[in-house]
């Protein structure tokens, strides 16, 4: 026979409220909106668009997208998934800046490059 508590429960049934209200408890202490990440992938995506808009409009419109779906899954009540899509823009955002300055970058270098080439070429003719 099962023991039982003082007013003759099993005590395998207390336990399993217990655990029940344990993980209920849980439940009602979810994971808090992430405001904070998703203002900061906001800013990162806007950042990015000022300056990377015409070099890196693959990664630019990944990150857009997805601070969009962040605020979505937010909206939604599914704060995990918001703060990592909010991660993830963030991130997009600053390898399209990242990009967008290297092809600026190279571009300059070329444009150098080729200056030097016309120089040479001007002092080689005299």
């Amino acid at each position: 026979m099962p023991r039982t508590a003082p007013n003759h429960r099993p005590l395998s049934l207390i336990a399993l409220t217990a655990a029940g209200a344990v993980l209920l408890l849980s439940a009602c202490a979810s994971t808090p909106p992430p405001n904070e990440q998703l203002a900061v992938g906001q800013a990162a995506v806007e950042r990015a668009n000022s300056s990377a808009a015409a070099d890196a409009p693959l990664l630019l419109a990944a990150a857009r997208s997805k601070i969009a779906r962040a605020d979505a899954a937010r909206t939604a009540g599914d704060h995990v998934l918001a703060r990592e899509l909010a991660e993830q823009a963030e991130a997009d955002a600053t390898l399209a800046e990242a990009q967008a300055r290297a092809l600026r970058s190279q571009r300059a270098l070329a444009e150098v490059r080729d200056g030097l080439r016309q120089l040479r070429d001007e002092a080689g003719r005299k």
